[in-house]
C-alpha cells in the first residue's frame, strides 16, 4: 500500500508515476477529496467533543451548586447523538479511504521502462546456445510427455477439468527431482526452508496485496474465510505479519516449495495444452526481507541466483525487465526469466524476481527499527526459484531425442538416482 502522506505532499509525482501503470489522475484525486472530508470530519468531532467535555464540567459545577442543569443537559445529549453520527460517518469514510488506497499500486522504479502493454519489456541479458535439432523436428512437452506416458492431461481433465493433469512415474520423479534440486541450491544460498500453510486468511491475503484486487483470481472456501495460496509468496511474507523483526536478523531469506493454485480468469484459449498455465502447480519461492538501503542489491542477488538454477540445469533463457504496466500490482521491479522452449520457438516465462519495496510490509505492518531506535517498513523481494512445471517443459523440450526419449540433465541424475535417460513408460 501506498503512503497515504505521500500522495497527499507529492501528489504530481505520484499521479505522474501512477499513469504509467494505466491509473486514471481523476482516482487520486476522488481519493484525496474523500481523505480530506475525513480529516475535516475529524476536526468538527474533535471540536465537538472538546466542546463537550467543558460543558460537562459546567454541568458539574451547577450540580455542585445545586443550580439547574436540564437545558445543559439536554443540549449535551443532542451533541452527544450528534458525535455519534460523526463518528459512524468517519468509520465508513476511513473504510473507504482505505479501500481506495489498497486498490493503487505500487510505484514503479525510475528504472522500469514504460509502457502500458507488455510491449517495451527490456533484454538485459541472455545466456545458453539454444539446441538445435538437425535430424528431427521437436515436438510439444506435452506430445513428449504423453507418448512417454509421464504426463495424463486426459485423465486430469475426467477427474478435475481442464488444466489438470496427472505426473506418472518418471514424469512424477522428474517433478520430485527439479523442486529437491532447486529447494538444495535455494539452501546452499542461504535461504530458510519453510513448509508453510497451503491455505491462508483474507488479512494473510491482503497483507501481499492480492485482495481486494484480485479475489477472481484465487479459490476461496465458501463456508470459511480461507483461500487456496496462489504462491508461496503470501505465507512467507506474512510469517512476519504484525510483527517487528530484530534489525540483527536482517536480512530474512525464505524458500518454499508449495502448490500454486490459480483460477487463471481472463485466461481463456491461452495455453490450452501442456504445463505453461495450469490451475495447480508447483513451484519453489523465495522471498527476502531487507532494510530499504539494500533492497536494490538484493534484487539483483535474487534474479542472479535464479540464473544460476537455469544455468545448471543447461537450459538456455534471457532476462528482462518488464513494462510498468506489466509487472505485478506490488512490484516496483521486476524481472522475468524466460526460458527458451524449443517447439514454441520463442522464450516463456519462468521466473519472476520483484523488489516490492515497503508496499506490502505497510500492508502487513512489518517493522524494523533502524540505528534510532525508529520504527521503520521492511522492504520485501520475492521470486520464483524456480516455477516447477515449467521447468519439467523445458527439460522434455529441450533434452528431447529423436527416438522420443528425454536426456537427464546432469545436475538432475543424482536426484533420480543415477538415471540419465527418460523413456517410454511400460
Amino acid at each position: 500500500m501506498l503512503d497515504l502522506k505521500l500522495i497527499r505532499t507529492e501528489t504530481d509525482f505520484v499521479k505522474e508515476k501512477l499513469a504509467t501503470r494505466g491509473v486514471d489522475a481523476k482516482e487520486i484525486d476522488d481519493l484525496l477529496a474523500l481523505d480530506q472530508k475525513r480529516r475535516d470530519l475529524i476536526v468538527k468531532s474533535e471540536t465537538m467533543k472538546a466542546n463537550r467535555n467543558t460543558v460537562s464540567d459546567e454541568i458539574s459545577q451547577l450540580k455542585r451548586n445545586k443550580e439547574d442543569a436540564s437545558d445543559k443537559i439536554a443540549q449535551m445529549k443532542q451533541v452527544s447523538a450528534d458525535i455519534k453520527a460523526l463518528d459512524e460517518q468517519l468509520t465508513a469514510i476511513a473504510e473507504d479511504v482505505s479501500d481506495k488506497t489498497s486498490r493503487l499500486p505500487n510505484i514503479p522504479n525510475d528504472e522500469v521502462p514504460v509502457g502500458l502493454t507488455e510491449e517495451g519489456s527490456v533484454e538485459l541479458r541472455k545466456w545458453g546456445e539454444m539446441p538445435t535439432f538437425t535430424d528431427f523436428k521437436p515436438k510439444s512437452h506435452w506430445e513428449i510427455g504423453e507418448n512417454l506416458g509421464i504426463l495424463d492431461f486426459e485423465r486430469g481433465a475426467k477427474v478435475s477439468g481442464s488444466r489438470f493433469l496427472y505426473y506418472v512415474g518418471q514424469g512424477a520423479r522428474l517433478e520430485r527431482a527439479i523442486y529437491n534440486f532447486f529447494l538444495d541450491e535455494n539452501e546452499k544460498a542461504g535461504f530458510t526452508e519453510v513448509l508453510p500453510p497451503y491455505m491462508v486468511n483474507s488479512e494473510s491475503m491482503y497483507g501481499t496485496g492480492q485482495f481486494p484486487k484480485f479475489k477472481e483470481d484465487v479459490y476461496s472456501l465458501k463456508e470459511a474465510d480461507e483461500t487456496l495460496i496462489p504462491t508461496a509468496e503470501v505465507p512467507l511474507v506474512n510469517y512476519y505479519r504484525d510483527e517487528v523483526i530484530p534489525t540483527e536478523k536482517l536480512p530474512v531469506y525464505f524458500t518454499a516449495l508449495t502448490p500454486a493454485f490459480r483460477s487463471e480468469a481472463g485466461s481463456a484459449g491461452r495455453d490450452t495444452r501442456g504445463l505453461i498455465r495450469l490451475h495447480q502447480f508447483n513451484k519453489v519461492e523465495m522471498v527476502t526481507f531487507t532494510k530499504p538501503e539494500d533492497s536494490w542489491t538484493e534484487l539483483e542477488s535474487l534474479t542472479k541466483h535464479a540464473e544460476e538454477l537455469l544455468q545448471k540445469l543447461g537450459l538456455a533463457y534471457h532476462v528482462i525487465t518488464l513494462t510498468t504496466s506489466d509487472m505485478s500490482f506490488t512490484a516496483a521491479m521486476t524481472h522475468d526469466l524466460e526460458v527458451w522452449l524449443p517447439f514454441q520457438d520463442r522464450y516463456r516465462e519462468i521466473s519472476s524476481c520483484s523488489n516490492t519495496t515497503d508496499f506490502q510490509a505497510r500492508r502487513a505492518h512489518i517493522q524494523y527499527r533502524d540505528d534510532n531506535g525508529k520504527l521503520q517498513y521492511v522492504h520485501t523481494l520475492n521470486g520464483s526459484g524456480l516455477a516447477v512445471g515449467r521447468t519439467v517443459a523445458a527439460v522434455l523440450e529441450n533434452y528431447q531425442n529423436a527416438d522420443g526419449t528425454v536426456n537427464i540433465p546432469e545436475a538432475l541424475q543424482p536426484y533420480m538416482g543415477g538415471q540419465t535417460k527418460i523413456t517410454k513408460e511400460d
